[in-house]
């Protein structure tokens, strides 16, 4: 079984990314061929500053082996290291109905938040559907909020095999449903985009400001709190605490006596516990960036010798052999 999955290297890592993307993806290298790519080709629909792009995409490379990425089981590379991803982008973009793009939701909402729409922000699907068909994919962990690029993708493999034989595998999705959308500081999913993020590798004193200025109701350190499973802090401690103490928490804030004081404060510790061998690693790897280097590139070449093979085949497929 072959699994692919990729991240826009758009700043620090978070919880989001975290839980959302890169720990399934992890867990899953030791159950198929896996294949996670930085994509950094997509970060161009929303960054526009070419340093910024380079140093994002060295941190999601040290991210991502710090948190347990193995080179030796899993393909890591650069999106743009692999240029078949772009050619076959042209190749399904002739198929794409330009209303299966306008009805998806990740687009329309950047729509009402105000950001600027071009091109790319809209086709970005197609690009995410060549990610995916180039390398014969058949599992595809994705948040919910993804799922529906997943279904794209499908819609254009199948519309693309009706016309041109068959050519592509048809992937499925695959969501874990307890960690699919992480809370941001706001109740909304966690995302730059939205600036509500909880950052992983930042300094001590900085992720301590962030985790107890998180906004709580107005209710006293006495008053029970029967609605406590619905807490931001109750949410994301399940996520890096032991179950006994997350279960702990949220009993003594249904039963009154507990402030969200306390709650923060043990939300800080457990996060700050939970990352600290992660932290320890990537700062050994930042001390050693010619093997991260050599890790994408060996990663790319390994990528290539799939993803032209598919390429081709789309290419005599449809005639452009």
């Amino acid at each position: 079984m072959r699994i692919l999955s990729g991240i826009q290297p758009s700043g620090m890592l978070h919880l989001g990314n975290y839980f959302g993307m890169m720990r399934p993806a992890i867990e899953l290298q030791n159950q198929g061929e896996a294949y996670y790519f930085i994509a950094n080709y997509h970060s161009m629909t929303s960054l526009f500053d070419a340093e910024q792009r380079r140093q994002n995409v060295l941190d999601v490379a040290l991210d991502f082996l710090a948190c347990g990425l193995d080179p030796e089981r899993s393909v890591f590379f650069k999106q743009s290291d692999v240029p078949e991803h772009t050619e076959l982008t042209w190749m399904l973009t002739t198929l794409t109905p330009m209303g299966l793009l306008e009805r998806c939701h990740s687009y329309k909402d950047k729509l009402a938040r105000g950001i600027s729409p071009n091109h790319g922000l809209f086709a970005y699907p197609v690009l995410m559907a060549a990610d995916i068909l180039i390398y014969d994919s058949k599992v595809v962990p994705v948040g919910k909020d993804q799922k529906q690029h997943v279904e794209v993708t499908r819609d254009i493999a199948i519309k693309f095999n009706q016309q041109y034989g068959d050519t592509f595998i048809i992937p499925e999705p695959q969501i874990r449903e307890d960690v699919a959308v992480v809370p941001g500081t706001d109740g909304q999913k966690m995302s730059k985009s939205y600036g509500n993020t909880i950052e992983i590798f930042g300094s001590e004193k900085p992720l301590k400001k962030k985790i107890m200025s998180l906004v709580m109701d107005s209710r006293g350190m006495d008053e029970p709190k029967p609605d406590a499973e619905k807490n931001i802090a109750v949410q994301l401690l399940k996520l890096v605490a032991e179950p006994e103490l997350a279960k702990d928490c949220e009993d003594q804030l249904r039963a009154g006596g507990y402030g969200y004081g306390h709650l923060k404060k043990a939300l800080f510790e457990a996060c700050w516990s939970y990352f600290e061998p992660m932290r320890q690693k990537r700062e050994e790897l930042a001390k050693n960036i010619d093997f991260v280097q050599e890790v994408l590139s060996k990663g790319a070449e390994r990528a290539r010798s799939v993803a032209s093979a598919v390429n081709n085949r789309a290419k005599n497929a449809c005639g452009l052999d």
